[in-house]
């Protein structure tokens, strides 16, 4: 009975395939010399190539390996399928058995599901170029004898690309062309050689942060185009795909030696150069230089424009430098002067210290220096030096029609050179500068030591007393003078600085609010704040009002964690197993979690006009409880809207503090393919409330962990504040409608990021 529903089984595919095994089709037994060699150093799993090929033009070859081995070893076992189909001849007997199995283990629906996705491919190709299952095409091209041939592995599972290939092959009506990768085949050079296509990923990485792929596709009219598909990052870390199509030689190197250029440029003068890529409205690649855009064509009046910033630059450093040196000498003769001085002075306090010890010495001093004063004063000589002595001045250079690369790399070292050495010059001030202060310090010290002893040589007899007394003061050494420093705010990163931030603001949240004000932020966090803020801004119905309570009676029946009755608990929050253990980012503690139904006390019986008191209620508590808490630094909050649409100062403002999980919000929930992204640089002291995990959980057992380990938000009131416009930058982010299809098309959203400062008002 199996046998017969195998061979029933059997014969249903053939019927579908359209072959008679009694009678083959001449085309299947036609087979011609190929004369194909395989290419060596081409890794055979990494498709180059990508054409339409007609199936009706593919000779199939079938060999007993898998796909996994080597070409030479598949190649040279491959046999024409007519061998495969020889049913009679007892030498392939053994083959004809494993047509039959291959038969048996290939399904219809995978063959139709071939036969759907070339039909869409057709129309489209795939963003990606490549697409699910294209590994299972292992079709070649024979350069010799121009032809394609495909070899069928018989001992791997999957054969739904060979037998779809023989069905359309089979079919007397004309097959088309399917969209297939092919095998062992190198870069055509047609558009841009091997060497130039692996250096432009080198290239792009360096801009994109990402390795590209990089194919070569034919068109249904065997057109080459050169197809470049990546990621690159278009703000922070936050990604977007694109795809460069070069659709001729002369666009591919064009884009190559623009890559090429900004390449070369970035690497060799960092300093002065850094590029950065965006896409534009079509997912293409672009490259920026201080957020113009750079193309090919403008290129060499780019290179012109800035050769002659660079000149000014140099100019501008020499000029600095020549001051620089001049303020150098000038500083140098002070202090041999200083040096000369405290010298003198410090020699007639060290004889005076030696002289006092004997009574002899002693008299020798008072004589040796008495009436004497040191004439030794610090000159504020200015001398003149001569600007020639210092640096040879260099002839005006002649400004040429066209700068190359090589010129712009060698004057940007110029400038560079230039610019180091001002910063060595002005150290080497900063330090002179410090120690002729220090030494003017000294000085001071000395003249007034020396001043108490001359105050004492009015006789013999009272320096005589003087010198024998014990309270002599040792030369007090200069106090250490440093510049100035200019304070600077800490500037939050939200990778390093978070998790600190986090389990602050919880630490002060749990110590200054009150339970009801942490349930009044709570539901800030849930879907409640849209009628909450409605309501705050005077701009909801009664009838929008019965539709939110409607909603939310009926989340409560639909949600299964909780029951009406529960909802309005009277235990407020107490867990009645206080030892039940829950872990919350891999901490463990004993709290119950907070549900709006309980806070707002939902029932089936709540009105409208109850609901509405609670809101209200609710409102008044966020507005009392965001004055009671203060940012401790300067941060940085961001927040999507639409595009026409702007943000409300009299609302509850919510700001994600991680900017990527912000875009990609905005990116899944936005309808239209423009979005504002309000970035709001807050002041330290900005009225806000953190969403942290006090505001998530009650915590009566008090065994919460600190921090925000379940929200990256803030609420923060924005109403009574300076808000300024800093700056304007459009970004765009490409991304696959659905990551899962392959012939999915691209989407482009347009963020309009609009930065702020927000800082307090300051009260006269």
């Amino acid at each position: 009975m199996e046998k017969k529903n195998k061979s029933q089984e059997i014969k249903k595919k053939l019927e579908y395939i359209g072959l008679n095994l009694e009678e083959i089709p001449e085309t299947l037994k036609l087979v011609e010399n190929l004369y194909f060699q395989p290419k060596a150093g081409v890794d055979e799993k990494k498709y180059k190539q990508y054409k339409f090929v007609s199936p009706k033009e593919i000779e199939i070859l079938l060999s007993p390996t898998n796909r996994l081995e080597d070409i030479k070893e598949k190649y040279a076992k491959a046999e024409p399928l007519a061998v495969y189909l020889d049913s009679k001849s007892e030498e392939n007997k053994e083959k004809y058995e494993t047509f039959l199995r291959m038969l048996e283990e290939v399904k219809i629906e995978d063959i139709e599901k071939i036969e759907q996705e070339q039909q869409a491919i057709n129309k489209k190709i795939p963003f990606k170029i490549r697409y699910t299952g294209n590994y299972l095409w292992q079709i070649y091209y024979s350069e010799t004898s121009e032809k394609y041939f495909m070899i069928v592995p018989t001992e791997d599972k999957d054969y739904s690309t060979f037998f779809y290939v023989l069905k359309k092959q089979i079919e007397k009506k004309k097959a088309g062309k399917i969209f297939v990768p092919i095998c062992n085949a190198d870069y055509s050079r047609e558009l841009l050689n091997k060497t130039e296509i692996q250096s432009l990923e080198n290239y792009l990485w360096t801009f994109t942060k990402d390795w590209p792929s990089i194919y070569e596709v034919y068109d249904k009219n065997d057109k080459a185009s050169l197809q470049i598909i990546g990621e690159t990052e278009v703000y922070g870390k936050i990604k977007s795909q694109y795809k460069v199509k070069l659709s001729n030689k002369i666009e591919a190197t064009k884009f190559f030696k623009l890559a090429k250029a900004l390449f070369i440029l970035q690497s060799e003068i960092p300093h002065y150069y850094k590029f950065t890529t965006q896409i534009n409205k079509e997912g293409s690649l672009e490259f920026y230089f201080n957020n113009d855009l750079l193309t090919y064509d403008d290129l060499s009046d780019w290179l012109n424009d800035e050769y002659k910033k660079l000149i000014e630059i140099e100019k501008e450093n020499i000029k600095q430098n020549k001051e620089m040196q001049i303020n150098l000498k000038t500083l140098q003769k002070q202090t041999e002067e200083l040096e000369t001085e405290y010298i003198s002075k410090e020699k007639q306090i060290s004889t005076y210290l030696e002289c006092k010890k004997t009574f002899f010495g002693k008299v020798k001093y008072y004589f040796k220096y008495s009436g004497k004063k040191s004439k030794n004063k610090p000159k504020n000589n200015k001398e003149k030096v001569n600007v020639e002595e210092i640096e040879e001045e260099k002839q005006e250079e002649k400004i040429k029609k066209q700068y190359t690369i090589d010129e712009l790399i060698q004057k940007g070292k110029n400038a560079y050179e230039q610019e180091t050495k001002l910063k060595n010059n002005k150290m080497d001030f900063n330090a002179i500068k410090l120690k002729n202060i220090n030494l003017v310090k000294k000085i001071e010290n000395a003249t007034a030591y020396i001043n108490e002893i001359d105050s004492h040589k009015k006789s013999i007899f009272e320096f005589w007393k003087y010198t024998n007394k014990d309270e002599i003061k040792e030369l007090a050494e200069a106090e250490e003078i440093q510049e100035p420093i200019k304070t600077h705010s800490k500037i939050f990163d939200y990778k390093e600085d978070f998790e600190d931030f986090g389990i602050t603001m919880d630490k002060i949240q749990k110590k200054v609010l009150t339970k009801d004000e942490l349930d009044s932020i709570y539901l800030a966090t849930t879907n409640q704040i849209e009628v909450i803020n409605k309501l705050k801004t005077d701009s909801i119905t009664v009838k929008e009002l019965e539709e939110y309570l409607k909603q939310i009676k009926k989340d409560l029946q639909e949600d299964k964690s909780i029951t009406e009755e529960e909802a309005i608990d009277i235990f407020g929050g107490l867990a009645e197993d206080t030892r039940k253990i829950t872990k919350l980012a891999n901490k463990s503690h004993r709290e119950q979690p907070k549900n709006k139904y309980s806070i707002l006390r939902i029932s089936k019986s709540l009105k409208t006009i109850e609901y509405k008191a609670e809101l209200n209620e609710i409102i008044s508590t966020i507005e009392e409880t965001i004055n009671k808490i203060s940012l401790g630094q300067n941060l940085s909050g961001y927040k999507w809207i639409p595009e026409d649409e702007n943000i409300d100062t009299n609302e509850f403002n919510i700001f994600n503090l991680d900017v990527e999980k912000e875009i990609e919000s905005a990116i899944k929930e936005s309808v239209t393919g423009k979005i504002n992204l309000y970035k709001m640089n807050f002041e330290k002291g900005i009225k806000a409330v953190a969403f942290s995990n006090c505001i998530y959980y009650d915590n009566q057992n008090k065994t919460l962990p600190e921090g925000m380990d379940l929200d990256t938000r803030i609420l923060a009131n924005i109403l009574d504040t300076d808000i300024t416009l800093l700056n304007k930058k459009v970004i765009r982010v490409g991304i696959l409608e659905n990551e899962n299809d392959d012939l999915s098309k691209l989407i482009i959203k347009t963020i309009n990021l609009l930065e702020y400062s927000v800082k307090n008002i300051e009260i006269e």
